[in-house]
C-alpha cells in the first residue's frame, strides 16, 4: 500500500522555500508508484495539530505549481513552534495517531534551526516507538549560519537583494559633495553571512561601502567613530554596513545601547535598531548628515531580485528529501556538498539532523579583515556562484504574479 508525504513550513519565510515546496511535490508526483498524495501543513506543525492541511496532490494544477515555484514568502503558512524536551510527554503520540490516520510515510519539514529540532524530536520519538515514518529536515534561512552544509537556500536571494540594495544606496549617497554618512541595517543575529554579503555591491577597491562590520567581531562605539572620521577624510559619502547583532566585548547588544531588547517565543532577542543607535552617535560626535537605512523583511521576501542558482538548489533540495525518505533515511537533513574545482558543482547529501540542530555557524574569522572592518576576498569567492542567474516570471500588468492562500482558497495575485 503506498503511503502519503506531508510537508510543512516553519520559521522566517524566504525568497525560495516554495521552490523547496516544489520540488517535493513535483519529485513525488514522479514516484506516483511510490508515494500516494502530497499533504502540506497549514502553518507547520502548530497548524498540523489544529488538523489543518491542504492536499497539495490534488488542489494545485501544473501551472499553480511553476508559479509555486517562484513565489516567495510561505505558501503554507508558518509557524515558530518549539515542540517539548521531554520525548515521554503525551504530545508525540497525539502526533503520531494523526500522522498514521493519514497514513503517512514521509515527514518533510524545510525550515532553519528550530525547525530541524523538531524533525530531531519527531525522528528520535519514532525511532523510540518502532514507527516506519520517516522524517526529514529541508534546510531553510537566510542567514545561513546552519552547521554542516555549504550553504542554505534562501541566503543566496537575499544576499543578492543586500549587494544590490546597497549597491543603489551608495550611487544615491554620491550624488551631493557635503560630508555624509549612511548606515545600511542588515539581518544577522549572531552570524554575519548576510551583511558580509554588501561586499559584493563594490565594483572596484574603495568602493562604497567602506565599512562593514559583524557580529563576530567585537563593536567598540570609539573605535566605530575613528573609522567613520576616517573613511570621512578620504571622501565625503561614506556607506558602513553593520549587522542587526553587533555587540561589545561584553555581549551587550548596540541596539540596546538605546532600548532594551524584546524577546520572540524561542527566547530570542528580537533585534533592531542599531542602525539608528549608531546614526545618532555618530551626528552628535561629527554633525555631518547621517541618515540609517534597515533593509528589514524586504531580505527575505524580495522575489524579484532571487538567484537563479538559489532556486534551483532549493528546488533540488525539496526533491533530494523525498528520494532520501523513499529510500529509507530518517533523522535526516539534506546538506549542500561544493564539489572541490573551479567550477562549482553541489551534492545533496542527506546528513544526521541531530548533529545540525540547535548549533550556528558563523561568519569565519579567517574572512574577517582590516580589524573587523571588511571580508576577504574568499569570502567574494564563495559567494559570487551562489546569486548568479535569473528566472523568467509570469507578469500581469507589469507585476509579478504569485500564488498564494485567501480564505482557505488558492489563489494569484
Amino acid at each position: 500500500m503506498k503511503k502519503n508525504i506531508i510537508v510543512g513550513q516553519s520559521g522566517g519565510p524566504t525568497a525560495v522555500i516554495n521552490a523547496s515546496l516544489y520540488g517535493v511535490i513535483a519529485e513525488a508526483k514522479k514516484r506516483s508508484e511510490e508515494v500516494g498524495c502530497v499533504y502540506g501543513m497549514l502553518n507547520g506543525i502548530e497548524g498540523f495539530m489544529q488538523d489543518r492541511y491542504m492536499n497539495l496532490s490534488e488542489e494545485l494544477t501544473d501551472e499553480e505549481l511553476e508559479l509555486l515555484k517562484l513565489t516567495p514568502a510561505a505558501f503554507l503558512g508558518s509557524c515558530r513552534y518549539k515542540l517539548p524536551e521531554d520525548l515521554s510527554s503525551g504530545f508525540y503520540p497525539m502526533i503520531f495517531q494523526k500522522l498514521e490516520r493519514m497514513n503517512i510515510g514521509c515527514f518533510l519539514y524545510i525550515g532553519g534551526n528550530d525547525s530541524m529540532d523538531t524533525v530531531s524530536k519527531l525522528s528520535r520519538y519514532g525511532n523510540s516507538i518502532g514507527s516506519g515514518i520517516r522524517f526529514i529536515g529541508i534546510p531553510k534561512t537566510v542567514d545561513n549560519d546552519l552547521v554542516g552544509t555549504d550553504h542554505t537556500p534562501g541566503y543566496a536571494s537575499a544576499a543578492r537583494y543586500v549587494a544590490a540594495s546597497v549597491r543603489e544606496i551608495a550611487l544615491d549617497a554620491s550624488v551631493y559633495q557635503q560630508k555624509a554618512v549612511t548606515i545600511v541595517e542588515i539581518m544577522g543575529r549572531h552570524a554575519g553571512w548576510l551583511t558580509a554579503a554588501a561586499a559584493l555591491a563594490r565594483k572596484a577597491e574603495g568602493d562604497n561601502p567602506l565599512l562593514i562590520y559583524l557580529p563576530e567581531f567585537d563593536f567598540d562605539l570609539e573605535q566605530f567613530a575613528q573609522d567613520v572620521k576616517a573613511a570621512l577624510d578620504r571622501q565625503p559619502n561614506v556607506v558602513v554596513c553593520v549587522s542587526e547583532g553587533i555587540s561589545d566585548r561584553d555581549g551587550k547588544f548596540i541596539c540596546e545601547y538605546d532600548n532594551a531588547a524584546q524577546t520572540d517565543s524561542f527566547g530570542h532577542k528580537m533585534l533592531t535598531g542599531s542602525g539608528k543607535v549608531l546614526e545618532s552617535f555618530i551626528r552628535n560626535r561629527y554633525g555631518v548628515k547621517v541618515r540609517s537605512v534597515e533593509l528589514n523583511v524586504s531580505q527575505r521576501c524580495s522575489g524579484m531580485l532571487a538567484s537563479g542558482v538559489d532556486v534551483e538548489e532549493a528546488a533540488c533540495a525539496g526533491a533530494a528529501g523525498v528520494a532520501a525518505a523513499l529510500g529509507g533515511a530518517t533523522g535526516m537533513m539534506i546538506a549542500f556538498e561544493r564539489k572541490a574545482g573551479l567550477a562549482y558543482e553541489l551534492e545533496y547529501v542527506p546528513k544526521d539532523v541531530n548533529a545540525i540542530c540547535n548549533k550556528e555557524k558563523k561568519f569565519p574569522q579567517e574572512w574577517i579583515v582590516d580589524e573587523g572592518r571588511d571580508v576577504s576576498r574568499e569570502f567574494l569567492d564563495y559567494a559570487l556562484p551562489l546569486i548568479q542567474g535569473g528566472v523568467e516570471r509570469k507578469m500581469e500588468n507589469g507585476l509579478p504574479v504569485y500564488l498564494y492562500q485567501k480564505d482557505g482558497k488558492t489563489v494569484r495575485r
